[in-house]
């Protein structure tokens, strides 16, 4: 094996189908099939068609994503897959395509948390990873704090979401505002022509009775509703929705939680690095604030550059790469598809399963 690891990696925990190839840090293919616009008209991703698409992508995704890197399948490593979390059915034809593939290439297979994936992923740009660090993962299933005392081995969760995750919040919003599917995008998008102090949206679990308990927890249902409350009422009246301004002054609320919570960690723990990764990562605000605000306290903020953020096969191949230059053990071939596999799991190792 070389010095550096060449590895393979596969996703499919959502609605995109992705395989990566990287060689230590360095990305070599990352070949996408996405199937958002198979969901865009129901207004979320709906798992049975999410799990059909990828049966149907997985094998010339898999052929892209090697003819672009150059290489075979008898040259790789190491093939990496998500194992979970995320949908069910999705993460089942990830998982059984890799165990066939390993079999096939007599490759050892490592079963990987799509969430540390997201932290890995930044690797592919700015190098290793100074540990510790602090992770801010913002998606549209997941709202979390990590504290990354060693990436390979395990992570330690400061917070999470107790409701709608970040990115659920920004889809049910532009729903709201006649925006299409995903929402993030187009949230972003209305929002740099409107003033993000025109409404004074709420911001969740940031009351001083709230922090004792919840310090780093998030929440945005309540956000959600005040919007859609303040929407309503307007309609009501029969005035004209400034979906711009509506669109930057919730956008400017979800940022404000999601980097002040991250800085106070940041802070707390003495930790000079932070990482933001998850789809919602690649807002363009989101970016902005963190570094403004982090600069106040030397603080280096680290984000992938956004084809990186959403979900993508190079992120499950950086981790993995990670995992086999650290020498943790490969799993085993009756790698489950975990549906709810908790942070604390980075790779699912074959002494884990004895």
């Amino acid at each position: 094996m070389a010095d550096e690891p060449l590895v393979l990696g596969i996703e499919t925990s959502c609605d995109e189908t992705g395989v990566g190839v990287v060689r230590g840090h360095t990305l070599l293919a990352d070949a996408l099939a996405s199937s958002v616009e198979q969901h865009a008209r129901f207004g979320g991703v709906v798992p049975e068609v999410a799990s059909r698409a990828h049966l149907e992508a997985i094998v010339p995704t898999m052929d892209r994503a090697l003819a672009e890197a150059g290489v075979t399948l008898a040259d790789v490593d190491a093939i990496a897959v998500t194992s979970g979390p995320g949908l069910a059915g999705a993460l089942l034809v990830g998982v059984a395509a890799a165990k066939g593939y390993a079999v096939a290439a007599e490759k050892p297979v490592y079963g990987v948390n799509h969430l540390a994936a997201h932290v890995a992923v930044d690797t592919l740009e700015h190098g290793p990873l100074p540990e510790p660090a602090i992770a801010l993962l913002v998606s549209g299933g997941h709202s979390s704090l990590l504290l990354i005392d060693d990436l390979a081995h395990g992570v330690t969760p400061l917070g999470a979401t107790i409701d709608d995750a970040a990115g659920e919040a920004f889809d049910k919003v532009a729903r709201l505002l006649g925006l299409p599917f995903p929402g993030g995008p187009y949230i972003d998008r209305e929002a740099r022509a409107g003033d993000p102090a025109a409404i004074a949206f709420p911001r969740g679990l940031t009351a001083a009775k709230d922090l004792a308990a919840h310090r780093y927890d998030f929440s945005f249902s309540g956000l959600k509703t005040a919007v859609a409350r303040w929407v309503e009422s307007r309609q009501r009246a029969g005035e004209t929705i400034p979906v711009a301004d509506v669109a930057a002054s919730f956008q400017e609320a979800v940022c404000d939680v999601l980097v002040g919570k991250a800085v106070d960690a940041c802070r707390s723990s003495g930790v000079q690095t932070l990482v933001i990764g998850g789809g919602v990562a690649a807002n363009s605000r989101l970016r902005a604030m963190a570094e403004q605000r982090a600069a106040k306290y030397d603080i280096r903020v680290r984000t992938p550059r956004p084809t990186l953020c959403t979900d993508n096969g190079a992120m499950v191949a950086a981790l993995g790469s990670h995992l086999v230059a650290a020498g943790v053990a490969p799993s085993r071939l009756d790698l489950p598809a975990d549906s709810a596999m908790p942070l604390t799991t980075v790779s699912v190792t074959g002494e884990e399963r004895t």
